[in-house]
Parts: C-alpha cells; sequence; structure tokens
C-alpha cells in the first residue's frame, strides 16, 4: 500500500549501513576501495584475530577511533533529517544503524540502536562493563570497574559474533508500517534480511541507496542518489503526511 495523508506511517524502523557515513568522510569497509580491500577482516574483526594479537587489533580501532574524531568527520544532511524525522511526535521512528560511529547521535538523533556495537566505547572481557572510551586502547589499559589489564576490546560486534539488541529489532520489524533502509550493501546479514521481515509484517519498504543494492528487488519503493540528498527529501516527504 502506497504511503499517502489518508494512511500515513505511525511505526517506522530506519536502518543505516555505511553509505550514511560515507559522505561525511568516514572510509567504508565493503566497497571496491574500502578497508577490507586494504586489511584482512581476520586479522583485525575477529575474536580469534584479537586472542592472537591484540596489539594489531587495537591498533587498527584506535586509527578508526581517531579518524572518527576528526574534525573534518561531521554529521551530513541525512544524518540531520533522520533526527528531525525521529523528534516527529507523529511517528514512532526506531534508528538502527549497522555503523560503529556516533555521527547519528552528532546529528541530534536521541534514540539508536547500534547493532554492531559504538567505537567509542570499550568492554571488559573480566567483568563485562562498558565504557566510553575516545581515546587509544592497548594491552595495557584498565578497566575503570574492576581494574584488570588488557581485557578492555573494542566495543565493536566481530565477525562470528550475535549483533546487540536482536530481539528489540525483530519486534519492531514485525510492528512497523514502514521500513526504509538506507545506504546498505544488502549483502550482510542478519540486516540484509530486515526488509523481507518487515515485508512479512505487512509494512511499506524503501531503499534509498546510492545504488540498488544486492536486495533491491524485495523493495516497493527505491530512490537512488547520494544519502545527503535523497535522505532530506524522502524525509520531508514524510513529515508533510503528518500535516
Amino acid at each position: 500500500m502506497a504511503l499517502t495523508k489518508d494512511w500515513p506511517p505511525r511505526r517506522i524502523v530506519v536502518l543505516t549501513g555505511a553509505g550514511i557515513s560515507k559522505e561525511s568522510g568516514l572510509d567504508t569497509f565493503r566497497d571496491k576501495d574500502g578497508l577490507w580491500s586494504r586489511v584482512r577482516l581476520e586479522d583485525v574483526a575477529t575474536p580469534e584475530a584479537f586472542r592472537r594479537d591484540p596489539a594489531r587489533v587495537q591498533a587498527f580501532y584506535n586509527a578508526r577511533r581517531q579518524g572518527l574524531q576528526d574534525r573534518a568527520v561531521q554529521p551530513n544532511a541525512a544524518h540531520r533529517a533522520l533526527a528531525r524525522l525521529q523528534a516527529a511526535p507523529r511517528f514512532e521512528t526506531l534508528l538502527v544503524t549497522q555503523n560503529i560511529d556516533d555521527l547519528h547521535e552528532r546529528g541530534g538523533s536521541t534514540q539508536v540502536l547500534h547493532m554492531h556495537g559504538e567505537l567509542l566505547k570499550a568492554e571488559c572481557l573480566a567483568c563485562g562493563g562498558v565504557h566510553l572510551w575516545p581515546g587509544d586502547l592497548d594491552t595495557a589499559s584498565l578497566c575503570p570497574a574492576c581494574a584488570a589489564r588488557g581485557r578492555l576490546r573494542p566495543q565493536v560486534v566481530w565477525f562470528g559474533e550475535m549483533p546487540l539488541e536482536m530481539e528489540r529489532i525483530q519486534a519492531a520489524l514485525a510492528a512497523c508500517d514502514l521500513f526504509v533502509s538506507i545506504g546498505t550493501s544488502g549483502n550482510v546479514y542478519p540486516a540484509a534480511g530486515f526488509v523481507a521481515e518487515a515485508r512479512a509484517g505487512g509494512a511499506h519498504t524503501v531503499e534509498l541507496n546510492l545504488e540498488p543494492s544486492e536486495g533491491a528487488r524485495l523493495f516497493r519503493e527505491a530512490h537512488h542518489g547520494p544519502a545527503s540528498e535523497i535522505v532530506p527529501a524522502y524525509v520531508e516527504s514524510l513529515l508533510a503526511l503528518a500535516t
């Protein structure tokens, strides 16, 4: 069913991927010139890699953390548009991101589910505590809670680990009226399966992407172009339905 003023959505789930952050100056992982074309994910993004060579893994994420905090890296118009959508009282908007950066929060969003974790946090393998951590981590870093040394890791979901908040996300997908996927490749599961889950619950499904994703055929509506252009335009069209 098409969205109209007579049938506006009430419950919205928005999924974002690396495409929305690339325009803010962050490297993507899966593009042809992305990080995984230069670094083997098996060496830096698995629990086994961390056990084998924690110093190398920490150095990789230290560089990502430093890059994220470069003054040149700022939220773009797509991040700010989603914050406006989330603030609109007419809608219940759950913002789910595969990104480990904080650009949604800096763009004004107040509730973001980071299903792959957050780069600016550290998790202690000794006590399970999660702490804000904007600086470097190394094998001598102390946990602020339990004082264990060398047991802090980036609070990032690695390959072979379960994404976060899956029960909440799946409940929202089953209940939503509208599912919007932004800047995703469509080939990373479980996120690539969200569109099918939303469709099964009767939701209208929309892809906003630079180009069609691998799962493009599953969406009922699509708009292609830079996220900083098409996301604000689409958000404005949704806000107009609520007037």
